[in-house]
């Protein structure tokens, strides 16, 4: 397998370690930080250009800054093969989804990372049990999906198909926020202090809730503007609800403030019950037929129920008028999932 990175960071290079190591890939790469990646052995050549790199590429992921994300990925699929997979990992995936009309792209973002950059900071096991989501849509060939989830799964993420508007909200509920939250925090506790005192030693709650304060300042302005009107919205959510518990503090409303503990004890645990093991698979076994974007809208009706898909398979039939997708999803979810595709006028067994 022919892999290609435009951008060799800390993002593309640990893809390109993955490749090589997990799947036996040849990677091809290219960025001002190809040279470096060549010799931390994240790429087998360094490319002096972007059309070098993708040549003869199966895959092709697009790492570069989200500042210039899209345009890259406009030069990746004009200079990429009729038969390989487009991809990029960036944050925010809306507007870079609704400009592309191309059946080779699918929209990525890898939850995975650091706050360091630069190829140093690659890491093989970086995505391992990681999600990485996909944004396929209604023009996404199968084949090419199937191929980059399959290749996902081998660099040992998990891959998990979502609405590129979804997609947003949440980044910027579980993800822009807590860092725009992070920066108020540590600007505060600086303020606290009078000028002349020392700042006394904090504890392990507020170094938690500030670890991502001021990352990567090259990096995060174009996230946060990219992402701003979702990232708006959750603005203006969290401080109408800071303006409820101001109002039961100012009041001394004890049962306000306790309900307000409560509820977030109770949506903490929620939230953590998510994240449980799933445990056991079963396969399903789905017949389609052969039309752009069938199997997006099976891995999308799945992905909004939030029933993941840890592994997928095509086989197409001989006249090539439609297939037969494989589709592992969680015992627990199974008959759920039946259900979901059979009401999409689909038949699982």
């Amino acid at each position: 397998m022919n892999v290609a990175i435009v951008g060799t960071g800390v993002i593309g290079g640990s893809v390109g370690l993955a490749a090589r190591r997990r799947l036996g890939a040849t990677v091809r790469g290219s960025g001002p930080e190809a040279p470096r990646a060549l010799e931390r052995g994240a790429i087998d050549v360094a490319c002096a250009t972007l059309r070098e790199a993708v040549e003869d590429a199966d895959v092709a992921f697009v790492a570069t800054p989200l500042g210039v994300i899209e345009e890259t990925v406009d030069a990746v699929l004009a200079a990429a093969g009729a038969d390989c997979v487009v991809s990029d990992v960036g944050s925010t995936k809306t507007a870079v989804v609704a400009g592309r009309d191309d059946e080779r792209f699918v929209g990525g973002h890898p939850l995975a990372g650091s706050e360091a950059a630069g190829i140093e900071h690659a890491r093989e096991d970086l995505f391992a049990d990681a999600v990485w989501y996909l944004t396929p849509t209604a023009r996404t060939s199968g084949v090419l999906y199937e191929r980059l989830h399959r290749v996902l799964a081998g660099l040992g993420a998990r891959p998990a198909a979502i609405d590129p508007d979804v997609h947003d909200r949440l980044m910027a509920a579980v993800s822009h926020l807590p860092h725009v939250l992070a920066n108020v925090l540590v600007a505060q506790a600086i303020r606290a202090v009078d000028d002349g005192e020392t700042i006394p030693a904090t504890g392990p709650s507020f170094r938690d809730a500030t670890r991502v304060a001021g990352a990567n300042p090259a990096l995060w302005p174009d996230i946060l503007l990219g992402n701003r009107d979702a990232l708006l919205a959750q603005l203006d959510e969290t401080i109408a609800r800071l303006t409820d518990v101001r109002a039961a503090l100012a009041a001394g409303d004890r049962a306000a403030v306790t309900a307000f503990q409560e509820q977030a004890h109770a949506e903490r645990r929620a939230l953590l019950e998510t994240h449980l093991g799933a445990g056991p698979t079963r396969e399903l076994r789905i017949a389609v037929p052969n039309r752009p974007g069938v199997i997006a809208d099976v891995a999308l009706h799945l992905g909004r129920a939030g029933i993941n898909i840890s592994d997928l398979s095509l086989a197409p039939s001989p006249d090539n008028t439609q297939g037969e997708v494989g589709v592992f999803v969680p015992e627990a979810d199974a008959e759920r999932a039946c259900e979901i595709i059979d009401g999409m006028g689909l038949h699982a067994t």
